[in-house]
C-alpha cells in the first residue's frame, strides 16, 4: 500500500509539473514573435528531435509494434493534432491565452458528440444535461457581442482547435499495441511535411532571439512535457488525471494576467467552473454498458496501449 502511495505520489507530482508547463505555452507561442503556421511547424521539427532521441535513448525504437495500419492512423491523428495548434496559436492571437485557453478545454463535449455521430456511442441524459451546462458556460466565458469581430473570431478559432482535438483522439483511442511516445513522434514528424508550404522562413530568419521560444516549444512543451505526461498516466487513475488536467487553464490564466495583464470578467469568470464542472463529469462518467459486438482486431506486439486523450493536449 505505502508502494503504491508512493508511486501515485511521483505520478501526481509528474502531471502537475506538466500541466503547468502547458499553462506556460502561451507566452511561448506568443513571445517567439512568429505567425501560428510558423511556430507550429518548428515546433514539429524541434518536437521530433526531442521525442526522436529520447525513444532511441530508451530503445523505443525496437520493437515499436507499428504496423501500416497503426501508423496511417497515427499520422491521420497527427494532421487533426498540428492543425489543431494552428488554430488555437490563432486563437491566442485574435483573442488572449486566458479565452482561448477556457473555449478550447470544452473539447471532452466534442469528444462526446463526435463518438456518437462516428462511433454511434450512445449519449444518456445526463451526460446531454452536462453538455447544455458547458454551453451555458461556453456563452458566458465568450461575453462575446455581436460587433466584437476580434473575439468572434477567436472563439472560432478555439473551437475549431477542439474539434479537431477530438477527432485526433478518436483516431488515436484506435491504436493499440504501440508506446505513446512514437505516437507522438509519428505524429510531429507528420506537421514537417504537412506544414512545409505554409511556414514563413523569411519571417523565421528575422526572429532573433524568437528562435529561443521556438526550440522551448518543441524542446520543453513537446518534449520534456509529454514524457512527464505518458509517465503519469501510468501511476494514476483517471479521475486523478481528470482532476489535475485543469491545473493547464488555471495556469495558463494566471500567466496570461502576469505577464500581459489580460483577464476575464466577471460575468465570464462565472462560465469557467460550469465548463470545469461539465468536464470533470462528462470524463469521469461510467461508460455505458456495451452492446455484443465482434472484438476488436488485435495488433503486433504487446506494448503499452497509447496514452489518454489529454496526452495530446495544446500542450
Amino acid at each position: 500500500m505505502r508502494n503504491r502511495l508512493g508511486i501515485e505520489a511521483r505520478g501526481t507530482l509528474e502531471l502537475t509539473l506538466a500541466m503547468v508547463l502547458s499553462g506556460t505555452l502561451g507566452v511561448f507561442v506568443v513571445e517567439s514573435g512568429a505567425s501560428p503556421f510558423t511556430v507550429v511547424f518548428f515546433r514539429c521539427v524541434f518536437g521530433a528531435v526531442a521525442l526522436g532521441a529520447y525513444s532511441l535513448v530508451r530503445g523505443f525504437l525496437t520493437g515499436h509494434g507499428l504496423t501500416p495500419r497503426t501508423f496511417g492512423l497515427a499520422a491521420l491523428g497527427g494532421v487533426f493534432i498540428v492543425f489543431n495548434w494552428v488554430f488555437l496559436f490563432e486563437a491566442y492571437e485574435a483573442t488572449s491565452i486566458s479565452f482561448a485557453t477556457v473555449v478550447y478545454h470544452t473539447q471532452p463535449f466534442f469528444l462526446v458528440l463526435l463518438g456518437a455521430l462516428v462511433l454511434r456511442e450512445r449519449i444518456g441524459a445526463a451526460k446531454v444535461g452536462w453538455l447544455a451546462v458547458a454551453f451555458a458556460g461556453l456563452v458566458l466565458v465568450s461575453g462575446v457581442r455581436p460587433g466584437d469581430t476580434a473575439s468572434l473570431k477567436g472563439l472560432g478559432f478555439a473551437l475549431a482547435a477542439a474539434v479537431l482535438y477530438a477527432l485526433a483522439t478518436i483516431v488515436t483511442k484506435r491504436i493499440s499495441g504501440v508506446r505513446p511516445h512514437l505516437i507522438a513522434l509519428v505524429q510531429v514528424t507528420v506537421g514537417i511535411p504537412l506544414l512545409l508550404p505554409f511556414a514563413d522562413f523569411g519571417e523565421a530568419a528575422r526572429l532573433g532571439a524568437g528562435w529561443g521560444w521556438l526550440a522551448g516549444l518543441g524542446l520543453i512543451h513537446t518534449g520534456v512535457m509529454y514524457v512527464l505526461m505518458y509517465a503519469a498516466y501510468a501511476k494514476l487513475p483517471t479521475a486523478r488525471i481528470a482532476v489535475l488536467a485543469f491545473t493547464y487553464p488555471a495556469v495558463a490564466m494566471v500567466v496570461d494576467w502576469e505577464v500581459y495583464g489580460h483577464h476575464i470578467g466577471l460575468v465570464q469568470a462565472l462560465g469557467v467552473p460550469l465548463i470545469v464542472l461539465a468536464s470533470l463529469r462528462v470524463t469521469l462518467a461510467k461508460p455505458a454498458p456495451a452492446r455484443a459486438a465482434a472484438p476488436a482486431p488485435r495488433t503486433e506486439g504487446h506494448a503499452p496501449a497509447a496514452a489518454s486523450p489529454a496526452a495530446t493536449r495544446s500542450a
